[in-house]
């Protein structure tokens, strides 16, 4: 038997569907949820950093920029704001997918360009920075 739903405590990152077993439909939505309200609270402060870098940045020259980057803070930073803005995307260009591209096929294609993109992307975003930083000149 299933317990009642309105004692989640609002706190609580336990879904709904957890708790209200065999009640209803609870597909894999809360766990894009979930993912999309992780990486946005990561994002937050990896934003902040990233802007701080490049602002810094931005008044180096090329070689201050190099040995910047060359030092492990600021090329961990960065590499973690591209990857989990890149995740965010992805996760939420795939539910816009899902909740809008009714085909079958055109859906299956969608879902696999968003995932190739996603990938390419921060790979290059990837190599760009780890070869900037650490790459002999």
């Amino acid at each position: 038997m299933a317990t009642n739903p309105k004692t989640i405590e609002p706190k609580s990152i336990q879904t709904w569907g957890k708790k209200v077993r065999y009640l209803g439909a609870a597909h894999s939505g809360t766990g894009a949820a979930r993912i999309m309200h992780l990486t946005s609270v990561a994002l937050m402060p990896l934003a902040i950093a990233f802007v701080w870098i490049l602002a810094r940045m931005s008044r180096m020259d090329f070689a201050e920029a190099r040995a910047e980057l060359g030092s492990i803070g600021p090329a961990i930073l960065m590499i973690l704001f591209v990857g989990a803005a890149l995740w965010h995307m992805k996760v939420g260009m795939q539910s816009i997918v899902d909740d809008y591209i009714h085909d079958k096929h055109l859906k299956e294609a969608s879902l696999l360009a968003n995932t190739f993109f996603a990938v390419v992307l921060a790979a290059c975003c990837f190599y760009a920075i780890l070869r900037m930083g650490f790459a002999p000149v």
